[in-house]
């Protein structure tokens, strides 16, 4: 495709709302060379208030409500088409709509660049046939919803598991590539696998930003709890309240002091996203009693502020492509407990623990106080490791006095010890030497750890900088 000189592409999706697809490829947009490469967008629109079955794509943007991405497309120089939405039932009118709009709009692209695949078999046949060079499907995607969509969307994916109406397939994991072009394309290698890849500088551990936020939230003395993902069924928000209210039991009812270094801190559940699913889960929040400590905070333009806030994440999605808010939050240095149903390509550092949604929401909430704790056996000094658990808390929740002392003169214990045969008892074990794994960073310390955590996700393929970089190349030449 050498010649061409600048080269555009045409990315079609559902929106361009805060989405996971969507805060990816806007980050990919930002940092391509737009001098060679640049974006333009078909997107979907009902075309009820244009009183039309089929209009145009002038006749719908007429109409459309600006969308959360609209102003930072026209500002990197893209431009925003659109088709109306496909319900089921109106398939002659909506390839009417896409034969249309390839015929008013000759020659414009290279490359087509489908990530709604729930219809890309019968946009992408349509594109190639107009004499766009590359037509490419992309799933982000690796379940669908229960119930008769769910079926639907496997029935209209399934021209896409025979690999001759597209010149290439990617995925963001092998799950979702499996479940979207099967088993046969995936086994020949004929699905490229694309991490989600994000701006791993722009999430990295800032504790002047943590400051901002937690004290604008109101939580600079609590244990914060996040999550991030939009207020749809695949997200699990039920379940996640459900183990946040185990959480806030098991240590408000701690009568073994099994938790007692977290005792009288206050503990709060942030939660960024929006959907058609948030009203529900407020009322459930309710009904949990626990509403008075969960955050519905919506979407946030600087969702990259809200990581650096929050002390612990937990993802408990019954199904994922490859979802970027783990590696966000892993770049922001949080443990995070996810969902084993998530593919397992997001597992890349330490600071990921994998559990399933069918174990019970208390198991989960058991092993979040465990690893607020510090109790995961990482360290070679118990002692040492407790004295940072309480600085840590400390950072968190401020200074608590904890002396069973009535005033603040400790008593040489030495001393009292003398004589009394306790100085022997109470001399400390050589320690034994036990086998330890060695690692880099300390779970606790992001600050610390910041930089090699970052070094993985980079290696692991996360970064969008480098990513921007092999998909410019593919732009340009049309091949790998």
């Amino acid at each position: 495709m050498e010649g061409f000189g600048q080269i555009r592409v045409l990315h079609v999706l559902g929106v361009l709302g805060l989405g996971g697809a969507e805060c990816r490829i806007i980050d990919l947009y930002r940092n391509m060379d737009r001098d060679k490469i640049q974006f333009d967008f078909l997107v979907h629109y009902s075309p009820e208030k244009t009183g039309k079955k089929s209009p145009t794509s002038d006749e719908l943007m007429a109409v459309r409500e600006p969308d959360y991405f609209d102003n930072s497309v026209y500002k990197l120089g893209g431009r925003i088409f659109c088709l109306p939405r496909f319900n089921g039932k109106n398939i002659v009118e909506y390839r009417a709509a896409i034969k249309r709009f390839f015929a008013e709009h000759p020659n414009e692209w290279k490359v087509v660049q489908g990530h709604m695949t729930s219809t890309a078999a019968i946009y992408l046949p349509i594109a190639k046939k107009a004499g766009i060079p590359v037509v490419v499907a992309h799933a982000r995607s690796a379940g669908v919803d229960n119930g008769i969509k769910g079926m639907a969307t496997r029935l209209l994916r399934a021209p896409l598991q025979k690999g001759d109406i597209t010149d290439y397939n990617f995925a963001c994991s092998r799950e979702a590539g499996y479940s979207v072009f099967g088993k046969e394309l995936m086994d020949t290698g004929r699905v490229r696998i694309i991490p989600n890849a994000v701006n791993l500088k722009h999430f990295a551990y800032d504790p002047e930003k943590r400051e901002k936020i937690r004290e604008e939230l109101g939580v600079s003395n609590a244990l914060v709890i996040g999550h991030v993902g939009s207020f749809r069924y695949a997200k699990n928000h039920e379940f996640l309240l459900e183990v946040f209210a185990q959480v806030c039991r098991l240590l408000d009812n701690d009568d073994l002091n099994q938790y007692s270094m977290l005792h009288g801190m206050r503990i709060k559940l942030l939660m960024l996203g929006s959907g058609n699913l948030m009203e529900d889960m407020k009322k459930l929040a309710v009904k949990l009693h626990i509403a008075d400590r969960c955050i519905f905070a919506g979407n946030k333009s600087n969702a990259s502020d809200y990581y650096q806030a929050m002390d612990y994440f937990c993802f408990p999605s019954r199904y994922e492509g490859l979802p970027g808010s783990v590696v966000e939050a892993q770049a922001a240095g949080l443990q995070c407990l996810v969902s084993d149903a998530i593919t397992p390509e997001v597992n890349v550092t330490e600071l990921v623990s994998m559990m399933s949604i069918k174990s019970e929401p208390r198991d989960w909430a058991r092993k979040i106080i465990d690893d607020l704790m510090l109790r995961e056996d990482y360290h070679s000094d118990p002692l040492a490791e407790e004295i940072k658990l309480n600085q840590t808390l400390t950072k968190i929740a401020g200074e608590r006095r904890e002396s069973v002392f009535e005033t603040d003169d400790t008593p040489d214990f030495d001393i009292l010890d003398a004589g009394t045969g306790f100085e022997a008892i109470n001399v400390p074990d050589k320690p034994s030497k036990r086998h330890r794994r060695a690692i880099e960073f300390s779970i606790g310390d992001r600050q610390q750890s910041s930089e090699y955590i970052l070094g993985k996700l980079k290696a692991a393929g996360f970064d969008v900088k480098s990513q921007a970089k092999m998909m410019s190349a593919f732009y340009q030449r049309g091949y790998f």
